[in-house]
């Protein structure tokens, strides 16, 4: 999309962090902006800093894991704006990936919110043949490791890839964009807050889960600005581009992985690795 003013985009996740980064972002370079959440007074709060700005928005409370709810979450935007231009599926959660319960649910919001986001947009923009998707992955999508949070991003990475060839292939006029960071100033690490009830799992986290949070906590502490993810992801909005990579340095923490798969041979053992591909030290569990 070259203009973006006067046009509409719809973000979620957009309460904190990226999300609400992008809807400050969009709404700076003209445009009217649908926040959605499921967190309802984060989203109120955003909703209204975000038309303090002199932007014309709607927050609009949406489970991304119910594909009803983002089918409603479209008719509003329509209802409102007449139109969707952009649509950032960027609701995301953490884990500790020790029931089945929350597997369930992390890919519930981070794989099945992005399948529902494309599902219920994407032939919209078709249609029109005009628009832009953005899909929010992570580096944790190019990095094997245990645990949901890793498979819901290789899943999501796959899906975009694979929409970028099939819109490609049409020569339809309308982009997508694969946004894959690595750790970025959120509060990710405190999902837990929106954890539904019907997720169980154990009170104290088993000692690999504790270092994992761990990572997660300190390297959000010393992460990215959203608003310079915001930055990026617009102008991959504007230039038509898949991928969009805030940490230029965990994408060089692949270099072996590919080197290896190129040559047909076996990867190297790694250590554990944080959402930078950077090394995460033992650390006792307390």
């Amino acid at each position: 999309m070259d203009a973006l003013d006067g046009k509409t985009a719809v973000v979620t996740g957009a309460a904190s962090g990226i999300g609400r980064a992008l809807a400050e972002r969009f709404g700076r370079s003209g445009m009217r902006v649908v926040l959605a959440d499921i967190e309802a007074r984060r989203l109120d709060e955003a909703t209204e800093a975000i038309r303090a700005l002199g932007v014309d928005a709607i927050g609009v409370r949406t489970d991304v894991a119910d594909p009803s709810s983002v089918e409603a979450l479209r008719d509003a935007a329509l209802s409102v704006f007449g139109a969707v231009h952009v649509v950032c599926n960027n609701a995301g959660v953490g884990d500790r990936s020790e029931t089945l319960d929350e597997w369930e649910w992390v890919m519930g919001v981070n794989f099945w919110g992005v399948v529902h986001g494309m599902r219920t947009f994407l032939p919209l923009l078709v249609d029109q043949d005009e628009g832009h998707l953005v899909n929010t992955a992570s580096m944790s999508g190019f990095m094997p490791a245990y645990g949901s949070y890793a498979a819901s991003k290789f899943a999501v990475v796959g899906i975009t890839e694979g929409a970028y060839h099939q819109l490609g292939s049409r020569g339809s006029a309308v982009g997508i964009s694969c946004l894959c960071p690595g750790f970025i100033a959120t509060d990710i690490g405190a999902a837990d807050r929106n954890r539904p009830d019907w997720v169980t799992r154990p009170v104290e986290p088993t000692p690999a889960a504790a270092r994992r949070l761990a990572a997660i906590v300190d390297g959000t502490a010393a992460g990215l600005d959203p608003a310079h993810v915001a930055d990026l992801v617009q102008q991959a909005i504007v230039d038509r581009r898949l991928w969009v990579f805030p940490n230029p340095e965990a994408v060089e923490a692949q270099r072996a992985r590919f080197e290896a798969i190129l040559a047909g041979v076996n990867p190297p053992i790694r250590p554990t690795l944080d959402a930078n591909g950077l090394e995460v030290p033992d650390r006792p569990s307390s």
